[in-house]
C-alpha cells in the first residue's frame, strides 16, 4: 500500500512517525493546499492529514483511496458524507490528551488565579527590591479549594479536569445541555450552573447545538470574579461576547487555547485582548505534550495496521 501524510509539519521534526508494516511507500508533504493536495492523494492507499482539508472534489477523484487516517480528533476537515458514499473509510484518534488538556487547563487557571506572570514580571522591573517589606501583594492571589467549578462536557477530559479539580479541594459541578427542560442526575441546569461557578471550563464538542453556547446572555450570568476557560473548541464561545465582557468586567479573566479560525489572523478580535493581564491565549497547543503526541502517532499508526490486517485478510 501507499500512504502519503499531507500535513507533517503540523508535528514537530523530532517526531518519529510510525508507519504500519503493511505500507511499503510512504511520502511525507511539510504541508499542502489546494493546488498540491489532489496530485499527492490520486494514487494513494492511504492519507494521512491532521488539519489538510478532504472535499468532495478532491475524493472523488482519488480512486484508489481506502483510508483517511485523520491524525487529530476532529474530523470537520474531511467530507464524511462523501467518503461514505465513495467507501472509503475514515478513523480518528481519541484518548491521547486525557493528560496534557486537563493539566493545560490548571495552568492556565493557576495562573489567572494566582497571578504569576504579573509578579514576575514586577520583579523584572525592580518592584521587589524597591519593596518596603520582605513582600509586595501588588496583585491579588485567590485559592483554589472551595471555589466551585463548573465543567461542560462529561466526556474523558471532563473527568479528569474533574479529578484534578477534586484534589485541589474544589467544588464540582457538570452543566447540563443549554436550552433543554430537564436535568440528568450528576448535572446541573446550564443556567443554574453557570450562576454558581466560580470557574468555568469548557470540554463539549463544537456542534450545532453548542455554538456560541457561552454568548452575552451567558456573560450576563456569571459572578464578576469568574473565570473561562475554552480548551475545547473556538465556536463554543462568541468571541465578540468575550471580548465586551473582560473589557467591562463582567468576568474576572479568561484562558483560552482555540479560536474560531487557526491559525489565527492579526485582525482576529481576541488579538485586540492579548495584551489584557487577565487574558490568556495559547495556539491550539493543550494536547500538544510530548506524551500526548506520542501516544496520538501509536494509536494512529495502530489504527491503520488493524485497518490494512482487516483488508488483507
Amino acid at each position: 500500500m501507499k500512504a502519503v501524510f499531507l500535513d507533517r509539519g503540523s508535528f514537530p521534526e523530532e517526531v518519529f512517525i510510525p508507519v504500519p508494516e503493511g505500507v511499503k511507500e510512504t511520502h511525507f508533504f511539510h504541508n499542502s493546499n489546494d493546488t498540491n493536495t489532489l496530485e499527492r492523494i490520486q494514487s494513494a492507499d492511504i492519507v494521512m492529514t491532521n488539519k489538510a482539508v478532504l472535499t468532495r472534489a478532491l475524493l472523488e477523484q482519488a480512486s484508489n483511496l481506502k483510508l483517511v487516517q485523520v491524525m487529530a480528533t476532529g474530523m470537520n476537515n474531511v467530507d464524511l458524507d462523501a467518503c461514505k458514499e465513495l467507501g472509503i473509510t475514515v478513523q480518528n484518534v481519541a484518548g491521547y490528551s486525557t493528560v496534557s488538556v486537563p493539566e493545560h487547563t490548571f495552568a492556565m487557571i493557576l495562573e489567572l488565579r494566582r497571578n504569576l506572570t504579573r509578579y514576575r514580571e514586577a520583579i523584572k522591573q525592580g518592584r521587589w527590591s524597591q519593596s518596603e517589606f520582605f513582600c509586595f501583594m501588588d496583585y491579588p492571589i485567590t485559592d483554589l479549594a472551595n471555589s466551585t467549578l463548573c465543567i461542560i462536557g462529561k466526556g474523558t477530559l471532563g473527568k479528569q479536569v474533574e479529578a484534578i479539580a477534586t484534589a485541589f479541594g474544589m467544588q464540582v459541578i457538570f452543566a447540563e445541555h443549554k436550552h433543554t427542560d430537564s436535568v440528568r442526575d450528576g448535572y446541573v441546569a446550564f443556567d443554574e450552573a453557570i450562576k454558581a461557578a466560580d470557574i468555568i471550563s469548557l470540554h463539549c464538542p463544537l456542534t450545532d447545538q453548542t455554538h456560541h453556547m457561552i454568548d452575552e446572555d451567558a456573560f450576563k450570568l456569571m459572578k464578576p470574579n469568574a473565570l473561562l476557560i475554552n480548551n475545547g473548541r473556538g465556536g463554543l464561545v462568541d468571541e465578540h461576547a468575550l471580548v465586551n465582557a473582560l473589557k467591562q468586567g463582567k468576568i474576572a479573566g479568561a484562558g483560552f487555547d482555540v479560536a474560531t479560525t487557526e491559525p489565527m489572523p492579526q485582525d482576529h478580535v481576541l488579538q485586540t485582548i492579548c495584551d489584557l493581564p487577565n487574558f490568556i491565549l495559547t495556539p491550539h497547543v493543550a494536547w500538544a505534550s510530548e506524551s500526548a503526541i506520542s501516544r496520538l502517532l501509536q494509536i494512529a499508526c495502530d489504527n491503520m495496521n488493524t485497518f490494512i490486517k482487516q483488508q488483507t485478510s
